[in-house]
């Protein structure tokens, strides 16, 4: 409550330069480090509690509009949030639930595209006029972005390529791809080890919203991430594969695969990295859920290799 208290008396000083100072500093104390978030071992605690943290970022960036460091948090916190408790459980609740379901992966999109307009807003206050720029030549855009900038440049592109995924294939969003795939690009041109292994694990995603490729095409791409992405994260990442599950096991109907990604995925120890705790104990309740679901995945005397 006192540091509540302290946030209250601060957008409520007089005088614009006292402010914004007082703001920035907050700002910096917010949005630099780790989070006590991520090494939580209650997600259902830290759910609840993301709302407000995003908001006062956003409060904050009201009156601080081009603080990078806020901008990347809200890109990455929106990002993120959208992803674990909203629509993964738009999923989870389909089955009993589609009129709730539906409205929740709206509401899903209408988070990414929130997190990606502040991804954007970071890259603008560091690289003016690339907003527009990136519609018209992505590649030439991204091309300005450093080494310093590559986590907030992942996080917009990651936002928009969640977005183009949750959007049911809508040729609006489509489009927008190579826009993704320059921002993705330069990352790795950037620093690939970024996130050990982020990037290609999120690139296993995108392949399913491709136009144009054969599923053999898909499922090849879709392995060669995992493997680079197995390599870069030692395998401390559950999320890679409930990923690779669910994006290439099920469509090649590999149910001994899939079954087996799953198990790997919970058999990751939580522990062994706390800043990975929180985005483990995610991905594994991810993947209890498609266990539980598995007869409903897999046609009987289905193909058991890609």
């Amino acid at each position: 409550m006192r540091g509540i208290a302290v946030i209250a008396l601060i957008l409520s000083l007089a005088g614009c330069s006292v402010k914004r100072i007082a703001v920035n500093k907050l700002g910096n104390a917010l949005s630099s480090g780790g989070s006590s978030y991520e090494t939580d071992d209650d997600p259902d605690l830290v759910g609840d509690a993301l709302p407000f943290s995003l908001k006062l970022i956003e409060s904050l960036l009201a009156e601080s509009p081009k603080h990078k460091g806020m901008l990347m948090a809200a890109a990455s916190g929106f990002t993120q949030y959208s992803r674990a408790f909203v629509e993964q459980r738009s999923d989870e609740v389909q089955k009993d639930d589609l009129e709730r379901s539906e409205a929740m992966r709206a509401r899903a999109r209408r988070l990414y595209a929130r997190a990606h307009r502040y991804g954007m807003r970071g890259l603008e206050a560091g690289y003016p006029g690339i907003a527009a720029a990136i519609e018209d030549d992505p590649e030439k855009a991204v091309a300005r972005v450093r080494k310093q900038d590559a986590e907030l440049l992942y996080w917009a592109a990651a936002s928009l390529g969640l977005e183009i995924s949750a959007s049911n294939v809508d040729p609006h969003m489509i489009v927008r791809l190579p826009v993704v795939d320059a921002m993705i690009q330069r990352v790795v041109e950037l620093d690939e080890k970024w996130g050990e292994g982020a990037v290609p694990e999120f690139l296993i995603s995108m392949e399913g919203v491709r136009a144009g490729v054969t599923k053999e095409e898909m499922l090849k791409a879709m392995r060669g991430h995992f493997e680079r992405s197995l390599t870069l994260s030692g395998g401390s990442h559950a999320s890679l594969f409930v990923s690779f599950a669910e994006n290439a096991s099920v469509p090649a109907q590999n149910r001994a695969e899939f079954q087996s990604m799953l198990e790997k995925a919970l058999a990751v120890n939580v522990d062994l990295k706390p800043a990975n705790r929180l985005a483990n104990l995610v991905a594994q309740r991810r993947a209890q859920w498609l266990r539980r679901r598995i007869d409903e995945l897999f046609l009987e005397g289905g193909p058991t290799n890609p």
